[in-house]
């Protein structure tokens, strides 16, 4: 800019005018000084003296440097010239070469290596590096040898004004109060500038508002933002954005200049109090509502926020101050109307309150604007229901003796219809509260009698549930507790209260306590529990005697004579103990004592004699279990050998078919299994009615040779075959053919027998006339009884109960796996 360069111009004319280097030769000194304008000193009697060679002892520096200065952000197109440098030693022949090192040398700044001259070859930033530290020297160009010791010099770099104020922390949120005084601090703002704040006025800073006025200002030194005026409401505007800007050279024209924003947000006080939207409300409520309800809600308006809008409600007056309460919802800031007692459509139809609602923090500095608090009407209006009855009291006490008879009255309850149509009442006892159904109620008094007999004993208090119905309208109902408490009787005698193990040792002195008994009575008389002992006067012990404790507790005492366990191991003392209710009841309880051998401190040590008693009871028992266990497993095997021999016993013919049925191969070869399936043809069994015929056949021989004038067998084939054919055309049937054989064996049936072997004693006899040959032709399921009856080396009985056996094999593992289990 202009102003930059009339300031670059300034101070480039004061550093030539004060600071120009140039190398003096000065004859005899062989020094190197810096050509600058130095004053002469002066004699006191103001001449000036000289200097000489003469007058010096010693030889001088042949370095003397002042710092040199360069401009920063020089933006010529030559290099800039910073000094001359020049060593008394060069005559000016050539003969010395000039050598800068150190920072920034050959690549910043360049030297002449005949003149000495300087340049920065490259534009400077101070703000980057401010100074820099070279070295030079001075050479003889042949011999590369230093002419001058080598010496270290500054160049500084001069600041010029190109960097301009940041806000390094920007931009700013700030927070103040509404309705805050002027002048009130919000926030101070701080910037920085890079130039050099010891040079000139480059980073010297002024602060100004450019947004936000007239709400806040700046203090222009020090960037504090405050408040301008005293009104700032946060109802009206809760934020304000702010622009500020800093400037450098002092705020004057040509500085440079950054700004910042900053967010001025106004926090809120209770300068504003509560009002109702409306001046009444009214509402409607259910005389059924349950007490604690919400009937209604109403809501004051607060433009204040937190905690300065918590609203506080309350009733002032009216007619139903006591029937209602109201609350305050601390989420939403509504005020809660609730019911507070039952409602009655019938006794009061309306109510009316005053509410109130008022902040419950008030700020004292703006009372004076008026009360913090609004008041509303709010009328209630209740609507008539159909209730159910209700009892004049939900829970009611009763008392009935344990020895009341059945039907004996113990109560009544009453209910009542609320409503104006003043229904009947019905009433009834829950079930589930009267599973044993101890009691009964009438259903149109409401009296209640007892239903079973009471024991206080097994029952001290029946809890039950008594349930009034509407009798015009079943589904309103009500319920109440009745809690009937059985009194007591003296009704159970009392025994003793555990089962005693007492025992007596053989050294025992006279009247020595043996046992202490105390006793208990299930019964409990209202004036206390008292038991009387006694020894039962048929078992009068000579042994020992029973003193009465009069507590409630007898001792038992021996008698002189001693004790052997030989003479009576066991001593049984029946005891008497009584009650002192009227009538009194008693009851007699046997005590065992058991004669011991005692050491010296009476402790029993041995009672072995009473053992074998003992273990000979505890081995009867042992060995009456034992027995009945055999007993039962005996009983068991024979059961399951029963069944077996009796399936074993099923005819021949139903075995044959059931193993047809299974696919059960029967041969004496191993191998094959369930998947052979070539030892017999299941055609015949696929095809009966197209092979009946030759069936039919066959059975008239074998029947002739048994029964040859019989011809009423043949009538049960034809029902045969009709249940067969039944059976395979039923769909629900089991997936296997159920073939049923109706074979009447025996002197005593009607029809003859279907077996072709009649009898043992028929078999000598008509064994040789009888022809076998046929069975060979019924196909593979008969070969095995064909090549049998083939053979006369053995017996025919023999050989069925060997087929039999082959033929069955399967069944008999099934029955020997259900013999195991």
């Amino acid at each position: 800019t202009v102003s930059q360069l009339v300031e670059f111009y300034f101070y480039f004319f004061i550093f030539i005018a004060l600071s120009v280097f140039t190398l003096q030769e000065r004859a005899g000194t062989g020094a190197m000084t810096l050509k600058s304008v130095l004053l002469r000193q002066l004699r006191p009697g103001g001449g000036a003296s000289a200097c000489s060679p003469a007058q010096h002892s010693r030889r001088r520096r042949s370095w003397v440097w002042n710092q040199f200065f360069v401009l920063e952000e020089f933006t010529g197109n030559d290099p800039l010239y910073v000094g001359k440098l020049h060593s008394d030693v060069d005559k000016g022949d050539g003969q010395v070469r000039y050598v800068l090192t150190g920072e920034g040398a050959a690549s910043i700044f360049s030297i002449d290596e005949s003149t000495g001259d300087i340049h920065a070859t490259r534009r400077l930033d101070r703000e980057q590096q401010a100074y820099y530290t070279l070295r030079a020297q001075a050479r003889n160009r042949d011999t590369n040898r230093l002419v001058e010791p080598e010496s270290q010099f500054i160049i500084k770099v001069q600041d010029v004004n190109d960097n301009e104020p940041k806000f390094l922390d920007g931009p700013y949120t700030a927070r103040v109060a509404e309705r805050s005084p002027v002048g009130t601090s919000v926030v101070t703002v701080v910037a920085t500038d890079a130039d050099d704040p010891t040079y000139g006025n480059s980073a010297r800073l002024m602060y100004s508002i450019l947004q936000g006025q007239p709400y806040f200002s700046v203090e222009p030194k020090t960037g504090v933002v405050r408040t301008a005026l005293p009104d700032l409401d946060r109802e009206v505007r809760d934020s304000h954005l702010l622009v500020v800007q800093a400037k450098d050279m002092i705020g004057q024209i040509g500085g440079l200049s950054g700004s910042t924003s900053v967010t001025v947000i106004l926090t809120d006080v209770n300068d504003n109090p509560p009002h109702f939207p409306r001046r009444s409300y009214q509402f409607s409520v259910r005389e059924s509502e349950l007490v604690s309800t919400v009937v209604a809600k109403i809501r004051a308006v607060d433009p204040d926020e937190g905690p300065n809008a918590e609203l506080d409600y309350r009733i002032l007056d009216g007619d139903g101050l006591g029937i209602f309460s109201i609350t305050t919802d601390s989420h939403t800031q509504e005020g809660l109307i609730t019911l507070h007692k039952n409602l009655d459509f019938e006794t009061k139809s309306s109510y009316m309150l005053r509410v109130e609602a008022s902040n419950l923090y008030v700020d004292a500095r703006f009372l004076s604007s008026g009360p913090f608090s609004d008041v509303a009407t709010v009328r209630l209006l209740v609507q008539n229901v159909d209730e159910p009855p209700v009892f004049h009291s939900s829970v009611s006490w009763m008392m009935v003796s344990e020895a009341a008879a059945v039907g004996t009255e113990v109560g009544s309850v009453l209910a009542r219809d609320p409503d104006a149509t003043n229904s009947p009442i019905r009433y009834s006892i829950d079930r589930q509260s009267n599973l044993e159904r101890y009691f009964h109620i009438d259903s149109g008094t409401g009296v209640i009698t007892t239903a079973q007999p009471l024991d206080r004993e097994t029952v001290a208090v029946h809890n039950i549930t008594v349930v009034a119905t509407e009798r015009l309208d079943p589904s309103l109902t009500g319920k109440a507790v009745v809690l009937i408490s059985v009194t007591d009787v003296n009704d159970n005698p009392p025994s003793l209260a555990i089962d005693y193990d007492t025992f007596v040792c053989e050294n025992s002195e006279p009247g020595q306590i043996v046992q202490t008994l105390s006793a208990v009575d299930r019964d409990e008389p209202e004036e206390g529990q008292h038991f009387l002992f006694s020894l039962s006067e048929a078992g009068q012990n000579l042994s020992f005697t029973l003193r009465d404790n009069k507590d409630n507790t007898a001792s038992i005492l021996t008698r002189p004579g001693g004790f052997l366990q030989r003479d009576q191991l066991l001593h049984l003392l029946p005891v008497v103990i009584s009650d002192s209710s009227r009538p009194p009841l008693s009851s007699t309880n046997t005590l065992s004592i058991t004669v011991c051998t005692c050491d010296a401190a009476g402790e029993p040590r041995s009672c072995r004699q009473g053992a074998p008693l003992l273990l000979l009871v505890s081995l009867q028992s042992a060995v009456t279990a034992a027995v009945l266990t055999c007993i039962l497993t005996l009983l068991g095997v024979v059961v399951v050998t029963a069944a077996i021999r009796r399936r074993r016993r099923d005819p021949l013919t139903v075995v044959a078919e059931r193993c047809v049925q299974e696919n059960i191969v029967c041969y004496d070869d191993e191998g094959g299994g369930e998947e052979d399936t070539e030892a017999f043809d299941m055609l015949a069994l696929r095809h009966l009615n197209t092979t009946g015929q030759s069936h039919q056949t066959q059975a008239r021989t074998l029947t002739s040779t048994s029964e040859p004038t019989s011809e009423g067998n043949w009538l049960f084939l034809p029902f045969i075959r009709e249940r067969l054919q039944q059976a395979d055309l039923d769909s629900a049937a089991p997936p296997f053919d159920s073939l049923q054989t109706y074979a009447f064996e025996g002197s005593g049936s009607s029809a003859a027998s279907l077996s072709s072997l009649n009898s043992l004693d028929s078999f000598n006899s008509q064994e040789c006339q009888q022809n076998y040959d046929l069975l060979k032709e019924w196909g593979p399921r008969f070969r095995k009884l064909a090549d049998l009856y083939g053979h006369r080396q053995t017996s025919l009985l023999k050989h069925v109960f060997l087929s039999l056996h082959d033929c069955c094999h399967h069944f008999h593992s099934e029955s020997k796996n259900f013999m195991n289990i």
